[in-house]
This record gives structure tokens, C-alpha cells and sequence, in this order.
């Protein structure tokens, strides 16, 4: 959703590039590209002129540091007053109670019933036995579709067909829940196309009746400034505690998603980045303030990656991969848990790719595209492959590579650039092993916990390291460890087969 923005902010913060110093003159310069970048972004008049103000002044007030560039001071000042933006600090979810009840609002067609399942799904995962309880007595569908997300994710749901007391459904379901053990109880309420008395007054019985300890508004982040004056209104009405965010995965220009907390001034507890039940984040202003800017979200990215990885066997990968020499077996064991993590895309984003190595937001979906083409042909081409082969690497000379080709319905030269680039990868993974021979990993400054040694230094105790070839994770694809362009050629100016033409050369 950020993706246009980020690209914008950029172009503003390449301003600076090649400065002394912050100064008036540059400042204004930059600012005025980051005013028409938000603005472009659709974001709300209001908030960019606060916004520009507080950069403006600090930006001004700034103390000369040599040892940084202007553009990363720049850089800075416009991060810190994003996260101010965004709320500051993290407001976690309150669902303490006998039982806790959670009210989720908004109009149709934000996503509300999904986004209550995908809510109770997620606070299963975290050890609460959550309710859901069908309180849209409106739309006779949106009890079905909460009846069908409950079955999905073992919750139960609570529903009176037929009835259209919303505040005798409520209340019998809280009565249901204490005699179950059940909390919280999340109230799937009634939404309109647009906001009107019948619907203000519904609620309001429910909040006087239940009095929840969380008033969550569901608003869809692709409705641009529309979703700023319905989040005022239901504020007005209910005094909400929160916002949810949904399609933040969507395509639209994301300035919605800055001005709604601005604007109502609740924090955004959670935003939807799918369409899958699992695909809900809770959210934190300074890691939403490092996506925008394309700085990475290595926090999240290990989160995701304890979640969604088995970390014994991530360990045994690990370490077979620092004491053995890299065969595709552990390349394979390798590449299923890094998709297990989610689109390679994603995964780049999240380490921040595109602000290390200057790739463009378009850029980096090339990258990804390709890459997952190229692994699945990797997938294939070993699935071609005997046990021998994939155990040790080195027997495959010309003949065997023309069988694999041949077997995975391949290309020969394509076969021919996935063994040299899986050679370049060895060679690092042999670097690696000297290294750690001689003594260990030297601390890598800027990556959190990472205290100079691994397996380890992640933070949660998640094997340390990154992708791109560096242990604790899966590596990115052969080829892509330097990031190149989309389209270029490897270092070596590969153009297919050059390894083992070496090999063929020396039978003859």
C-alpha cells in the first residue's frame, strides 16, 4: 500500500545527497518534496501541515553531526516524526474481564466479519478462548459467514437466528462465555453502507448495556479520505478505543492509513495484510514508520519466522550447514522454511532491501517474481536428481547434468546457471565456516540482537542471521545474494552453463 509513497520519500531524501550539511536552504528543498509526496499519497491536508511543521523545526534545529550525512540526519528527523504520526507507542489489546468484551464496528464492505475472525484466530494462538457472537441480525449472511470462520478456526460462535434483539443476543452470549470460561466475547456488529441513526443507536445499546472494554473500528485502508470521516463520526458517537486497518496489502495509495489516527487520535491496534485467517499484524507505529521508509522490519520478520519455523530444526539446518559442506538436500530443507515465511517479496521488504541497496519498490517485485520462478525450477530440477546427487554436489558432471535437464524438462543451460550459482553460494557457506573455525561471527552493528556470534543472537532466541546467504535463515535465491537489477547479469557475466563447460573442457 506504501509502496508509491516510500518510492516518494526516497526521491525527497536524494535531495540531500551530496551535502555538507543540513541547512535552510536544503531543508526547504526536501520538505517540499515530502509535502507532495504525502499529499500525493492522499494523505489529509490537516495531518501533512502538521506533519511538515515538526519536521521543518527540528530539521532546523538539528545539531551538525559529522559523522552522519545530512540525508540519513534528514532521514531520521522525518522516521521519528512518522512513528509520532502513526501514535507513538504500541497500545496493546485490553481483554482482561469476566469475560472481556471486545465490540468491532464499521460500515459494510470494510472487512468487519473477517476481520473479527481473523481476530479470534489470532487470540486462540496466543492462549485466550475467544467467543464470536453474530450480532448482525441485518445481514442474514454475515451469520453464516461468521458461523463458516469459526468452523475454519475451531472458535465457537454464538447466533440467535430469527431473533433482532441485538441487545438480548449480546447479553445471553456474555452469560454463555462466563459459564464456559470463555473470553473475550468479540461482538460482530451490524454495519451500513453509510453511517445513519438506526445504526448509531444499535450500538449504542450495546456499549450502555455491556459497557466493552475495547471499541474496535474496522476501517478499509482503500477508501482513501471517505475512511477519515467515518472514523470521526463513530468516534464521536462511541468514543472508540482503537482502529483496525484492513487491505493494508491492497494497491491504493496508503494516506488514509496516517490520517485516521491522526484524526480521531485511537491508536491502531492491528492491521490486515491478507485475506487469510493468519494475516492479521498487530501493529507498531516505529516498525510501520521503517516499512514506509523502506528501512526494514527485522522485528517482525524474526516474529514471523518463530512462528511459522520449527526452531529445532532450524538449528539442526543451521548447524549442519557451518560444519558440513552446503549439498541441495539442506538447500531444499532450507528454501521450504523460508516459504513458510511468506512471499519472498515480503520477506525483502521486511529486511529493508530496497533502502540498502537503492531498488525501487517496482524493482523489488521484479526481483521477487523472479526469484520465486527461478526456485521453483530449482525445485524441480532437484526433484530430478538422485539421492546421490542432491548428498553430493561435486559428482554431477556433463552427462548427469544433460539427464537432470532432460528429466526436470528444463533447459540445459538453465540447469548450467543453477549449479554455478549454487557453487557461489557453497563458497560463501564455506567462508562461513572458516570464519567460525577462527573464532566466530565479528558483531554485526545495526542488526538488533545480534551480539557478535550465532547460532543465537536473534532476538527471542531465533537462530541468528538473515537472508542472502547468511545462516539462521534460509538464503535468498542463487544469484540474488548481491541483489543485482532485475535482469542483469551475475558477477562472473554468467550467461549460462560457464561451471561446468570447465569440467567438459577438461574430459576432452
Amino acid at each position: 500500500m506504501f509502496d508509491n509513497l516510500t518510492d516518494k520519500l526516497h526521491g525527497a531524501f536524494r535531495s540531500l545527497t551530496g551535502n555538507d550539511k543540513l541547512t535552510a536552504d536544503n531543508i526547504e528543498d526536501a520538505i517540499r518534496e515530502v509535502r507532495k509526496s504525502l499529499l500525493e499519497a492522499d494523505v489529509s491536508l490537516k495531518v501533512v501541515k502538521i506533519f511538515i511543521s515538526n519536521v521543518r523545526q527540528k530539521a532546523l534545529g538539528a545539531d551538525v553531526l559529522t559523522a552522519v550525512r545530512p540525508d540519513q540526519q534528514f532521514v531520521k528527523i522525518v522516521h521519528d516524526e512518522l512513528v509520532t504520526i502513526l501514535g507513538g507507542e504500541h497500545s496493546p489489546l485490553n481483554h482482561q474481564g469476566n469475560p472481556g468484551v471486545i465490540m468491532m464496528v464499521g460500515l459494510q464492505g470494510a472487512g468487519k466479519t473477517t476481520a473479527c475472525g481473523k481476530l479470534a484466530f489470532k487470540l486462540k494462538e496466543e492462549g485466550a478462548k475467544p467467543l464470536l457472537v453474530a450480532c448482525d441480525v441485518q445481514r442474514p449472511a454475515a451469520i453464516h459467514q461468521l458461523q463458516t470462520l469459526g468452523k475454519q478456526i475451531d472458535v465457537p460462535v454464538f447466533a440467535l437466528e430469527g431473533n433482532q434483539d441485538v441487545q438480548e443476543i449480546a447479553e445471553l452470549a456474555v452469560k454463555e462465555a462466563k459459564e464456559k470460561g470463555l473470553s473475550p466475547v468479540i461482538l460482530d456488529t451490524a454495519g451500513r453502507l453509510q453511517v445513519d441513526t438506526p445504526l448509531m443507536a444499535e450500538l449504542l445499546i450495546i456499549d450502555r448495556f455491556l459497557k466493552p472494554q475495547e471499541k474496535i473500528l474496522v476501517v478499509d485502508s482503500m477508501t482513501g479520505q471517505e475512511a477519515v470521516n467515518v472514523a470521526e463520526t463513530f468516534n464521536t458517537q462511541l468514543d472508540l478505543t482503537g482502529l483496525l486497518l484492513t487491505k493494508v496489502d491492497g494497491d491504493a495509495r496508503g494516506g488514509a492509513a496516517l490520517s485516521v489516527r491522526e484524526a480521531v487520535g485511537k491508536p491502531v491496534k492491528f492491521i490486515s495484510t491478507g485475506e487469510k485467517l493468519d494475516n492479521l499484524e498487530t501493529f507498531y507505529p516505529d516498525r510501520m514508520a521503517s516499512r514506509i521508509l523502506d528501512m526494514g522490519d527485522v522485528v517482525s520478520l524474526v516474529e514471523r519466522a518463530q512462528k511459522n519455523i520449527d526452531e529445532r530444526e532450524a538449528t539442526e539446518t543451521v548447524m549442519d550447514m557451518l560444519t558440513k559442506d552446503l549439498n541441495f538436500e539442506s538447500f531444499v530443507k532450507m528454501q521450504k522454511m523460508m516459504k513458510g515465511m511468506g512471499p519472498m517479496g515480503d520477506i525483502m521488504k521486511m529486511m529493508g532491501f530496497g533502502g540498502m541497496f537503492g531498488i525501487s519498490t517496482e524493482q523489488q517485485k521484479q526481483i521477487a517474481a523472479e526469484g520465486e520462478v527461478m526456485m521453483s525450477k530449482y525445485e524441480i530440477a532437484i526433484n530430478s536428481m538422485t539421492r546421490e546427487e542432491r548428498r553430493n554436489p561435486d559428482i554431477i558432471d556433463y552427462k548427469r547434468r544433460r539427464r537432470i535437464a532432460k528429466g526436470s524438462g528444463l533447459k540445459d543451460n538453465e540447469i548450467g546457471k543453477m549449479l554455478n550459482d549454487f557453487q557461489k553460494m557453497r563458497t560463501v557457506f564455506g567462508s562461513f565456516r572458516q570464519m567460525m573455525a577462527g573464532g566466530g561471527m565479528p558483531g554485526m552493528p545495526g542488526m538488533p540482537g545480534m551480539p557478535g556470534g550465532f547460532p543465537g543472537g536473534m532476538p527471542g532466541g531465533f537462530p541468528g542471521g538473515f537472508p542472502g546467504g547468511m545462516p539462521g535463515m534460509p538464503p535468498m535465491p542463487p544469484g540474488f545474494q548481491g541483489m543485482p537489477r532485475p535482469g542483469a547479469k551475475s558477477s562472473s557475466g554468467y550467461s549460462g552453463g560457464a561451471f561446468f563447460n570447465k569440467r567438459k573442457k577438461k574430459k576432452k
